[in-house]
């Protein structure tokens, strides 16, 4: 009788599998500082701070690195919006978007990726805050920019950007 070896191999690609999930998952958490919903107590989020007067430019040198100015940026802007803590593991609407910014910073374009097509009043909020944030940080070194985030938005109408989110239970 010939023996089968593919339940041992396909037991060692799922746990090599599982492992290397359970090791970006991990790396990805962050020790909470409040209970999820309620306000922090130790300050606000690096970068979210209030915006006083004109945005600075951006030193940023790739739209990846200008992702975190525009998301401390809008932040700032929305501060009272933002979910306090580690969001819940089911979320009102997530969705992906692109801004396109000329070189003073003011937003040209809005491009969706991922539309949180359930929730047509999200996407509305989204690009309605996005271009009442406008203008950005001027992408100084870019010129123009088109840089991409991720909108994690909570039934209560609080949200987080997967740039400076908290992370998620």
């Amino acid at each position: 009788m010939k023996q089968d070896i593919t339940e041992p191999r396909r037991n060692w690609l799922l746990a090599l599998f599982s492992a290397a999930v359970a090791a970006i998952v991990s790396a990805c958490k962050t020790a909470p500082d409040a209970t999820p919903g309620t306000p922090s107590t130790a300050g606000p989020l690096p970068g979210t701070g209030p915006v006083t007067g004109p945005p600075q430019s951006s030193a940023a040198s790739t739209p990846r690195a200008y992702r975190r100015d525009g998301a401390s940026h809008l932040y700032g802007l929305n501060a009272e919006r933002i979910y306090k803590g580690r969001m819940p593991p089911l979320l009102y609407a997530v969705g992906v978007i692109n801004v396109e910014l000329d070189r003073a910073g003011r937003v040209t374009r809005l491009d969706w990726m991922r539309a949180p097509r359930h929730a047509p009043e999200v996407v509305a909020e989204i690009e309605r805050t996005i271009r009442q944030a406008s203008p950005f940080p001027a992408p100084a070194r870019l010129g123009k920019v088109v840089y991409t985030d991720t909108w994690l938005w909570h039934e209560s109408g609080r949200f987080q950007l997967d740039t400076l989110t908290e992370g998620q239970d």
